[in-house]
C-alpha cells in the first residue's frame, strides 16, 4: 500500500482532512539500482515449455488448462520473447506495454502477473525514482523489474526425469577411444616424431605397458638403451 501521511484527528463538528500519499509511490519500491542477470534465449525457451508442461500436468479432467492457465502462459511469452533481453536479462515493461503485446486488457495483465507470482514462476521488484516536481522533491513510480525464475522453484512442479544415455553401440553413443598403443602406432605411421609418440604413451600413467614402452622411447631418443 501506498505511505499515508499522518493527520490529526477531526475537532467535534468538523470533518477530518482527507488522507493522501506522501508520494504515489508503493511503500516496499526501491530507488536502487536492480541488477539483471543474463538469461541464454534458448534457456528461456526452455522455461516457457516447462511451464506449459507445467499447465499440462496439473490440468483437471472437464477443466480448460491448468494451475497456470491460458491468459498467464500468453503474459509469460509475451514477457520472454517481446520483452526480455536475452544477454543483459533486463526485463521491465509497464503492465500497459505487455497487454498491447499480448492482445489482452491491463486486468488481465494484472491477474496473469499474479499468479505466475503465485506459483514461483515469476518475481518482481517495485521501483521508483527521485524527482523534484514545482520545485519540490517527490518520489515517481517506475515499471517492475521482472525476473523468471528457474523450474526448480515452481510450487508443485515436476522436473522432468533426465533422458537415458544411448545404448551402447547404438547410434549417439559414443565410440570408445583407440588403446594408447594403437593410437601412438598411428602416430607413428602417419610419420610422427618419437617425441609425440612418446607423448601418447604417457598419457595414462595407470597402463603399465604403454609407461615401459615410453620409458624405453625416452632410452633410445638419449641414446642410451637399457
Amino acid at each position: 500500500m501506498p505511505t499515508l501521511a499522518y493527520c490529526l484527528p477531526p475537532l467535534p463538528g468538523f470533518s477530518g482532512p482527507k488522507t493522501h500519499a506522501v508520494w504515489p509511490v508503493w511503500s516496499d519500491s526501491t530507488r536502487q539500482e536492480v541488477k539483471f542477470q543474463p538469461m541464454p534465449k534458448k534457456a528461456a525457451t526452455r522455461l516457457y515449455h516447462r511451464a506449459r508442461d507445467f499447465d499440462r500436468q496439473t490440468r483437471r479432467k472437464d477443466h480448460h488448462g491448468g494451475a497456470v492457465g491460458h491468459a498467464a502462459l500468453q503474459v509469460l511469452h509475451t514477457l520472454i520473447f517481446d520483452f526480455l533481453n536475452y544477454g543483459s536479462g533486463r526485463l521491465d515493461p509497464s503492465q500497459a506495454s505487455i497487454a498491447r503485446a499480448a492482445n489482452v486488457c491491463e486486468r488481465t495483465v494484472r491477474n496473469a502477473l499474479a499468479r505466475l507470482k503465485s506459483l514461483g514462476i515469476l518475481n518482481w521488484v517495485r521501483r521508483c525514482a527521485e524527482s523534484w516536481r514545482d520545485g519540490k522533491f517527490c518520489l515517481e513510480q517506475e515499471t517492475n523489474a521482472y525476473a523468471v525464475l528457474p523450474s526448480s522453484q515452481w510450487h508443485g512442479y515436476r522436473e522432468p526425469p533426465e533422458a537415458p544415455l544411448p545404448a551402447a553401440g547404438t547410434w549417439g553413443d559414443h565410440p570408445p577411444l583407440p588403446s594408447l598403443l594403437a593410437q601412438a602406432a598411428a602416430e607413428r605411421q602417419l610419420g610422427g616424431s618419437l617425441r609425440s609418440v612418446i607423448g601418447i604413451l604417457d598419457c595414462d600413467p595407470g597402463d603399465a605397458l604403454a609407461q615401459a614402452l615410453a620409458r624405453l622411447g625416452r632410452a633410445v631418443q638419449s641414446g642410451n638403451p637399457q
